[in-house]
Formats: structure tokens, sequence, C-alpha cells
């Protein structure tokens, strides 16, 4: 079973905070090749190697804070349950409907 803790809340949030650093180092250095007129062909190693790393910082924090997965297939969950139970609809009865009114022991109030 995972539980969220603060360890992985932290690991999260650092992942985060250096997505948003390789960001902002991408912006200013697609500003300095403005400045310096110069042509943009590719992003520095560095950027690029801390954006992926964040990335997978961040995918691990937030599988851990999510919780435990579901199956994809709704027959896992359902195969406990009897046929009765699955078939049980509440939102659908109705118990005072006008059908009472051709009763033989219907009485009006």
């Amino acid at each position: 079973m995972m539980s969220a803790t603060v360890v992985h809340k932290f690991i999260t949030f650092v992942g985060f905070m250096s997505i948003l650093h390789a960001a902002y180092s991408a912006a200013q250095h697609r500003s300095y090749l403005r400045i310096t007129e110069q042509e943009f062909t590719t992003l520095p190693i560095d950027i690029l190697i801390q954006g992926i790393a964040s990335l997978f910082i961040v995918m691990y924090g937030v599988m851990y804070i999510a919780g435990d997965f579901k199956e994809i297939r709704a027959v896992v969950d359902l195969e406990n349950k009897s046929w009765e139970t699955l078939r049980n609809l509440p939102s659908f009865q109705v118990f005072n409907h006008r059908g009472r009114s051709l009763s033989p022991e219907y009485i009006p109030e």
C-alpha cells in the first residue's frame, strides 16, 4: 500500500520547482540569444537534462501522492458482486405512483 508521506510531497515540490527553474532558464536563454542577435538552434544540454530529470522526479512523487492504482478492467471490481447487487438501482425505484389507484385495494385519502 502506497501512502503519501511528507517526503514524497517534498520530492514533488522540489521537482515542480526544478521544472519551473528549467523553464525560466530556457526563457532567459532565448532572450539572451535575441539580445546578442544569434539564431536559436537548441537549448543547452544542462537545461534539457534538468527538465527531463525534473519531469521524472515529479512523476515519481505524484505516483505516491495519488495512492493505489485501480484496475482498468471493470471485471476485477465486479467479480465479487452478485447479480442482485448489480441490478439494484435505487434511483429508479418508485413506490408512490399513479398505478396504485388502479388497484382494487386502493382507498383514496
